[in-house]
């Protein structure tokens, strides 16, 4: 089934929301994907709610629904790159800070990209989907998560983190595994940087050939 990505710029408004809900029911219902409904239209409710919330109401905004291997991709643009969602420990009682919690307890990771004039926020939800031509990339990132998953359970002093991980732990755990390694090959008497050098060149060849 061939799922083409569903894009649509809209102004953050309370009153969109349930269209934009609708919607996704909709496209997600086309593609075959009703087991995640409930899941992304939260997301897309509090995605924009953030957006209403925290950048203004009436900021033009746009919402794309695609998919990644086998992960629901759903990303809100907005032009505001200084308002970054975070999460909150919000009290039970609390009327609002719930948001990304509720992205996080409901997905498989979340991010924020800034960009030149805007900023996406991203969440994935798994499918169950088989992953398509992920080639070698994709044992890669097993094996990737699953050694970022220890260096995060070091940094918070819990046991090792499987299934959701939040993107900016992970990219602090990530940081963290490529310091320690660059220590490492400092100690034996390597050169980092041609280390790094032939590592960005064995990742750009896989990538390509994926790609081909």
């Amino acid at each position: 089934m061939t799922r083409t990505p569903w894009v649509v710029e809209f102004t953050a408004l309370e009153e969109e929301v349930a269209a934009l809900r609708h919607n996704v029911r909709t496209h997600l219902g086309a593609w075959g994907l009703t087991e995640v409904v409930d899941e992304a239209q939260l997301c897309v409710s509090e995605l924009v709610a953030n957006v209403i919330t925290h950048v203004g109401t009436g900021t033009p905004t746009t919402l794309a629904v695609l998919m990644r291997g086998p992960f629901l991709r759903i990303e809100v643009h907005d032009p505001d790159t200084r308002a970054l969602p975070t999460l909150m420990a919000a009290s039970v009682d609390a009327e609002g800070g719930r948001g990304m919690a509720m992205v996080e307890a409901v997905t498989d990771r979340w991010g924020v990209q800034l960009l030149a004039d805007r900023k996406v926020t991203w969440c994935e939800l798994a499918t169950g989907l088989p992953s398509i031509r992920t080639g070698a990339g994709g044992s890669r990132i097993y094996r990737a998560e699953a050694v970022i998953g220890l260096y995060g359970a070091k940094k918070t002093g819990n046991g090792p983190r499987r299934g959701r991980l939040g993107t900016t732990e992970g990219e602090e755990a990530a940081i963290c595994v490529i310091t320690d390694l660059l220590h490492w090959l400092r100690a034996h008497g390597r050169d980092a940087d041609d280390v790094l050098d032939r590592a960005q060149m064995r990742y750009e060849s896989e990538v390509f050939e994926v790609r081909a």
